[in-house]
Parts: structure tokens; C-alpha cells; sequence
């Protein structure tokens, strides 16, 4: 996992589809219409998305991760918290869909590790690192605006 301010991606060698992926992100108005974007076919794409943050113990938060996927989340307007979990200490609610490229995992207790993410910062999710996004960074639910960068992992190179 990789926690950084979007001017800092630079300092970060992984190769031509995260170059791709952050000249994409550099270009974003927090005016952008929601839906999907391509930026080099099923390599690099992106989705813009809206949504009112929540706790942890509702019923629509998730806790995922993915294989095939890098994330690169950044939030465009307002914030929200993201915690995250070691993959192999959970339990999974059903089986890994490859088309979909998700694994949903049991909700136990709270994450040692909360993310709280800004415009202006941007994390990167590897494999390893499930994931609950959509919280709330503070005490009232907000109406977040983000951008989700998918990257093959095939396609970084370290």
C-alpha cells in the first residue's frame, strides 16, 4: 500500500501504466461525470463514482480485495476513511469472482489501519491489502466524489 499526495507520484518506478494512470489523474476536474474512462484498454481504466460515506457496521460497507487489480483511489470532493486489513487474517463471505475481480470478506472489528483520504492524496491497494472504502471521516455521512485507477498488475514493473 502506498499513502501519498498526487505531486509525489513521480517518486514511485513501477513503468509506463503508472505513468499512464497518473497523467489520467493529474487531468481530473472534480467536475468530471461519473462512469467509467479508458486509458490504455483492460491495462489502465478508471471509474468516477459518487456516494454518501458510512460507518463500518452498516450493511452496504464492504470489505474487498482484489487480484488481477491494482487500486489507485483518490478522492475529487470531500474525504472519506478507507481501512484496511491484512488478506490473510480474513474470512471470506464467497468466492473469489475472477470476472468481476473481487473477493468480499467478513466485517469482524475495526481496522488498525484508517486511511483518511483527501483531495490532492491518492492510495495505491495492492493485492495484499483488503479494503473497506466509503467511511466516514467524521461524525456526519458525507457525499464523496472519487476516481478508482485500475492497473493490471501485470503491467507494473518494480
Amino acid at each position: 500500500m502506498i499513502v501519498d499526495h498526487i505531486k509525489n507520484w513521480r517518486g514511485y518506478c513501477f513503468g509506463t501504466a503508472w505513468e499512464n494512470a497518473f497523467g489520467f489523474l493529474e487531468t481530473l476536474d472534480p467536475e468530471i461525470e461519473e462512469g467509467e474512462f479508458p486509458i490504455d484498454g483492460e491495462t489502465v481504466f478508471a471509474r468516477v463514482m459518487s456516494y454518501s460515506t458510512k460507518n463500518e457496521t452498516d450493511s452496504d460497507a464492504v470489505l474487498e480485495a482484489h487480484r488481477k487489480y491494482v487500486d489507485i483511489q483518490m478522492a475529487l470532493r470531500e474525504s472519506e476513511r478507507i481501512a484496511c486489513y491484512p488478506l490473510h487474517g480474513l474470512d471470506p463471505k464467497g468466492p473469489y469472482d475472477e470476472v468481476k475481480d473481487v473477493q468480499f470478506f467478513k466485517y469482524k472489528a475495526v481496522a488498525d489501519l484508517q486511511l483518511s483520504v483527501f483531495p490532492g492524496t491518492f492510495v495505491c491497494l495492492l493485492p495484499q491489502d483488503a479494503h473497506m472504502p466509503q467511511l466516514r471521516t467524521g461524525p456526519e455521512a458525507t457525499k464523496v466524489k472519487k476516481v478508482v485507477v485500475k492497473i493490471s498488475r501485470e503491467a507494473l514493473t518494480i
